[in-house]
């Protein structure tokens, strides 16, 4: 093959490549998710760390919806380390406050270098602020859960009361008014923040 022709199949090539990745940047910016191998990502520099962060290990990528996807992928870790480990209250809110200043900390850099290489401002891929968001919702969970052992355990009046209540109504309903006080300070905090 002479140099010439080498020069044209590589200038084809390149036009090509370029007419692609031209397309799938179209499609993205329209809001769509280009399929298969014309996808906007395939052949363009990504930083794995980054990418892996913002679509919070992939969630991201799912479809229809990744920011439900990434929202539902923290819950559930979230869920499991509660409800698997057994951690004290105090532990599911240390638990919950690194994940927020994590999700924060590595999430700015890693959104804008995703941003950036994919081309877009704002893409719905990236979903490790809507971690941050929901991590930062099941902080009510947490605080919930604290007001209620701290009223099962000190037993303000009534509580204390309605657990010498025989058998299982004793049992049952000092922690059903240790939860009415729980709830009642939720919701002045609600009404009066």
């Amino acid at each position: 093959m002479t140099a010439k022709t080498q020069a044209r199949l590589d200038a084809k090539a390149r036009a090509l490549e370029t007419a692609r990745l031209d397309a799938a940047r179209a499609m993205a910016a329209k809001g769509g998710w280009p399929e298969g191998a014309t996808c906007q990502f395939a052949g363009m520099k990504k930083t794995f760390w980054a990418w892996t962060v913002a679509t919070f290990f992939g969630a991201g990528l799912g479809k229809p919806g990744p920011g439900t996807w990434g929202s539902v992928a923290a819950t559930l870790i979230w869920t499991a380390y509660a409800l698997l480990l057994h951690p004290s209250a105090q532990s599911l809110l240390i638990f919950t406050l690194a994940g927020i200043a994590i999700s924060i900390a590595l999430g700015v850099p890693a959104a804008t270098i995703a941003a950036r290489e994919s081309g877009r401002k704002d893409p719905g891929f990236v979903v490790i602020d809507e971690v941050a968001g929901v991590l930062i919702t099941l902080l009510g969970a947490v605080l919930a859960l604290l007001l209620f052992r701290a009223f099962d355990i000190t037993k303000p009046f009534p509580v204390r009361q309605l657990e010498k209540l025989p058998e299982g109504w004793g049992i049952v309903f000092d922690d059903v008014a240790a939860g009415l006080y729980a709830w009642a300070v939720l919701f002045l905090c609600t009404r009066w923040i």
